[in-house]
């Protein structure tokens, strides 16, 4: 692991089932990520996935990356474009800077994107532990 190494994309397909589960796993019982008629209604063209369900994926994306002994020590992203049922979201990193700890670790920085059809859905940094 060294800065500048890029992650390999990661393509996940965007389904209805997984927006809506994603926000029932989450407990966010907003209508707009379950109800396409009441998206609709409040100007969306259909559901749309929940920024929990799309913070979850960002963490998949890097520990599938790193490994199972991986530890997620910091998540900060920012959503764009909506994902709506249908499309395909494209997640990518790459490795910004890897800091060592004493104790046999290795910190990284990851820097990530994910991009949809409409453009970006999520941009952000995740910190993450590995053993060296």
């Amino acid at each position: 692991m060294r800065a500048g190494d890029a992650l390999p994309p990661l393509e996940i397909p965007v389904t209805r089932t997984l927006v809506v589960a994603g926000a029932v796993a989450s407990r966010d019982y907003q209508d707009v990520h379950h109800d396409a008629e009441a998206a609709r209604a409040k100007g969306s063209p259909d559901v749309f996935m929940n920024i929990l369900t799309t913070n979850g994926l960002v963490g998949r994306y890097v520990t599938d990356h790193f490994g199972p002994h991986a530890v997620l020590r910091k998540v900060a992203i920012r959503l764009g474009a909506p994902n709506y049922p249908g499309d395909t979201m494209v997640l990518t990193g790459t490795v910004a800077e890897v800091t060592d700890g004493p104790d046999g670790t290795a910190t990284a920085l990851v820097r990530i994107a994910g991009a949809n059809g409409l453009g970006h859905h999520v941009t952000g940094t995740v910190t993450v532990e590995v053993p060296r």
